[in-house]
């Protein structure tokens, strides 16, 4: 059961003009709260875990479905799964790291993408209305992923010294200002790397769900009396919000991954 303040809204009849004379139930970070839908000793099951257990799912049902018997002239399904496979392939791994380099990276690549695009749509999905990534959470674990990958890639490259020197952006022909750079390199992208990876996803679908919760609310209790002038602009609002979503969402994943293929590239190359 959700502990969506939102839903409490709804039942307890708060309208503008009501009797109630309740005020606008703002959202906030409870609107990112729910209650376990199950408890396993200390191990609790909420909403948005089952929303990420099912996007697994999602996308390996449908992979599997589409190649599991792969046809030389390919039936709708498996088009629709080669043009997405080949849409990352190409348009990001191939663009970034290369098609030499970057081809045993592609199936990682096109699982982060489709992954998180499926934990963002469930934002605009009845019922399930609660994007899994902007719980921090989650961003993180797949930045930590990409992370250990770069790392591991980084020293299995150039070896301990060069790994070292790959990381920091170590270069004497810097002069001076080599020390400068090796310790922003070294902060850069040891700490602030993974976490900007990780915020700049959870931040936009926070955001988004944040705004689409408040203007749905706003259109329920605006919805009585004269307030109806008023709901039909805040109902317009949120249509629009929830279209300009659709394309956040597929643009969030695309930056996830381009920016994971930026690393695993630098990682291959002698320096950043």
């Amino acid at each position: 059961m959700s502990a969506d303040p939102q839903m409490l809204a709804f039942e307890a009849d708060c309208q503008i003009f009501s009797d109630s004379k309740c005020g606008f139930p703002a959202p906030g970070l409870h609107t990112f709260m729910y209650e376990p839908l199950f408890k396993v000793g200390d191990f609790e099951f909420d909403k948005p875990m089952l929303l990420a257990f099912t996007s697994t799912i999602v996308v390996v049902g449908f992979f599997w479905a589409a190649f599991n018997r792969p046809k030389v002239v390919p039936g709708k399904l498996q088009l629709v799964g080669e043009a997405g496979y080949d849409f990352v392939r190409r348009g990001v791994v191939y663009e970034i790291i290369g098609r030499k380099e970057g081809e045993k990276y592609v199936p990682l690549m096109v699982s982060l993408f489709f992954f998180i695009w499926i934990m963002n749509l469930w934002s605009i999905i009845p019922i399930a209305q609660f994007p899994v990534t902007s719980l921090i959470a989650y961003p993180a674990v797949l930045a930590i992923i990409v992370y250990i990958v770069w790392l591991s890639i980084t020293f299995k490259r150039h070896g301990f010294v060069g790994g070292w020197k790959n990381i920091t952006g170590y270069n004497k022909e810097l002069g001076p200002i080599l020390p400068l750079v090796v310790v922003l390199e070294f902060f850069s992208n040891l700490l602030i790397r993974p976490f900007t990876h990780a915020v700049r996803l959870f931040a936009n679908m926070f955001a988004g769900h944040l705004l689409i919760v408040m203007f749905t609310l706003a259109t329920y209790y605006l919805l009585n009396g004269i307030g109806i002038l008023y709901a039909s602009t805040s109902f317009i609002l949120v249509m629009a919000m929830i279209v300009f979503e659709l394309f956040i969402q597929a643009v969030q994943a695309y930056v996830f991954v381009l920016l994971a293929s930026s690393y695993i590239q630098g990682a291959l190359s002698e320096h950043h």
